[in-house]
């Protein structure tokens, strides 16, 4: 069998360029795994992104996955700082663990640090499922929730930008997003954290641990750092494991778990001011399906 990442591609797409045809295609997609999803509410989420990461079959440019992105501007202590957000994020389980995405939005936040060299790059994703949390886990260095409760720094991010992006939904206390039990939430046959994958991942079992309700569709906020000397050791990872056989969607150990770090800790404020760029509106029509979001 041929490995993922030769069999499939990963292309950014402006939101204003995708056709109402790849919208209910993604939707589909979406439908397989998620529970509690409607058209509108897919629809109305996507239009608020910058764009779309798109996974396509090589051999029929067949959609087989996708990943929604938002930029945004943020205030840190006075200092304005560039926020790439994350959303839904969903591929078909037969291309689990292609490296496609992964180096796709690599090269994404490249070029946004490329583009504003003297800025800060954040990545902020929000995570109702670990592989989706593994994407950051297995990918940066600096990032907070970490499983050795590193970089706590950033915590104060997540409020702010929660707050910005879905108000009155952040708890916290328990550090998480809670949209009630209607809310999207993976089927049960799909990702399920078992003991399995607890031995084989320290991180997922840390996802667990900060996010113990992640099958009712809470979500975890969390926030990574990207920089040219995270950009550098990233690329001497990546040739790593392309040497290595690839992992068809087995999950990657990493460092030892520790308790979940107290997050009531007193943080200096962040001001955030975000601002999202729309999409015309092409509601109707649409399709989608790839990213485990934040709202996703």
């Amino acid at each position: 069998m041929s490995k993922p990442n030769n069999r499939i591609t990963a292309r950014y797409c402006p939101i204003n360029r995708i056709s109402p045809a790849d919208v209910l295609k993604m939707y589909g997609i979406f439908q397989n795994y998620y529970e509690n999803s409607d058209l509108d509410t897919f629809v109305s989420d996507m239009s608020r992104k910058t764009g779309v990461f798109m996974l396509r079959r090589r051999s029929d440019q067949k959609i087989v996955g996708f990943s929604t992105v938002a930029t945004m501007d943020m205030q840190v202590d006075g200092k304005r700082i560039k926020g790439v957000f994350s959303g839904d994020t969903i591929i078909e389980r037969e291309y689990w663990g292609t490296r496609a995405l992964p180096l796709a939005f690599f090269l994404y936040l490249v070029r946004t640090i490329l583009r504003h060299p003297m800025t800060p790059v954040f990545w902020l994703l929000i995570s109702k499922g670990y592989k989706t949390y593994l994407l950051m886990a297995n990918n940066l260095f600096r990032f907070y929730p970490h499983p050795q409760n590193r970089y706590q720094e950033y915590q104060s991010l997540i409020p702010q930008y929660c707050e910005q992006l879905f108000p009155g939904y952040y708890d916290a206390d328990r550090g998480v997003l809670d949209f009630g039990d209607s809310y999207q939430r993976l089927k049960d046959d799909v990702a399920p954290i078992t003991d399995q994958v607890r031995q084989a991942s320290a991180a997922a079992a840390y996802f667990e641990t900060c996010n113990p309700e992640w099958h009712r569709g809470t979500e975890l906020p969390c926030v990574g750092r990207i920089g040219f000397s995270d950009a550098f050791r990233y690329v001497f990872r990546y040739l790593n494991k392309v040497w290595r056989k690839p992992s068809q969607g087995a999950v990657h150990p990493a460092a030892q778990p520790v308790e979940a770090a107290d997050r009531g800790n007193h943080v200096p404020r962040v001001a955030v001011a975000v601002r999202v760029i729309s999409a015309s509106r092409k509601k109707k029509n649409s399709n989608g399906q790839a990213m485990v979001r934040s709202r996703q």
